[in-house]
């Protein structure tokens, strides 16, 4: 969700980001079931003490003028809006800075923000009808039948494999009856998509895992989501896709090298067209 022209780094800046990222990250990988639950608060909050200038503490920091714009903000708010009515109650898994909920609660009835982290989540500025609850990374709290429209921005790829099925099942079951899941994620076609991009063929960094378009799907399905649709598109504007479209761009793709990969898959258009951007009903 960074951008470029309002957030620059060093060379030197982002290697340090990436060697303290993959030592937390491979620290994350090695640890057992129980001891992950402890360790996605203390891992992400000992990243943020230790790269003081990680474009996220930088975008909390910047004033209501500069922050209206940063276009990855407003994009994700321009796509949001067919999800959202003033009944609705919304539910956002890995909200960070809290700048997407802090906006959406200007137009629904309730937010409930849920982050692993208290470095990035704490601020003063929080309207009355928003929620923050600090969480294990993986057992969402929110009460069952309780949201209408749960949504996540690039999180689940930082959620260790083992655990994502428990989370996904635990956004089901506080979801309502009809509620949705929306889900984005990056592409593991034209990855990596973390701080390792520029380092390493594979994610080293806190991308636990990416996926495609088919591995996203069936990991919905698995924990009772019923109804699927996807979507692609540009800018907030972004209109639904059939699935088959999506997988068969994937597997073409999935069949050249990496620097080929790449090459194509890191370039518009094809990069917005495998952006997963996901919507699942229950």
């Amino acid at each position: 969700m960074t951008t470029q022209a309002t957030i620059s780094r060093t060379a030197d800046q982002v290697r340090h980001h990436y060697e303290v990222e993959k030592e937390l990250a491979e620290r994350l990988r090695a640890a057992g079931r129980d001891e992950r639950r402890r360790m996605y608060s203390q891992v992400y909050n000992e990243l943020y003490s230790r790269v003081k200038d990680h474009p996220l503490l930088q975008r909390k920091a910047l004033g209501e003028d500069e922050l209206r714009k940063l276009a990855a903000i407003r994009t994700q708010l321009r796509f949001l809006q067919r999800f959202l009515r003033p009944t609705t109650v919304f539910l956002e898994v890995g909200s960070g800075s809290c700048l997407v909920s802090m906006r959406v609660a200007r137009q629904v009835k309730q937010v409930i923000a849920v982050d692993v982290s208290h470095e990035i989540s704490q601020r003063r500025d929080l309207p009355s009808n928003l929620d923050l609850r600090i969480f294990n990374g993986v057992d969402v709290p929110a009460e069952p039948g309780t949201v209408d429209i749960a949504y996540s921005h690039q999180v689940m790829e930082h959620v260790h494999p083992d655990d994502v099925v428990d989370q996904v099942r635990s956004i089901h079951r506080a979801l309502a009856p009809g509620g949705a899941y929306v889900c984005v994620v990056p592409n593991r076609i034209n990855g990596p998509h973390d701080i390792s991009k520029d380092f390493d063929e594979v994610a080293t960094g806190f991308h636990m895992k990416e996926y495609t378009t088919t591995e996203l799907m069936s990991l919905f399905r698995s924990v009772g989501f019923k109804r699927f649709r996807f979507y692609v598109g540009a800018k907030g504007i972004y209109f639904p896709v059939p699935k088959w479209t999506l997988a068969a761009l994937e597997h073409c793709l999935d069949r050249l090298t990496f620097s080929m990969r790449a090459a194509i898959g890191r370039r518009a258009p094809v990069r917005m067209l495998l952006e997963l951007r996901m919507a699942g009903w229950k």
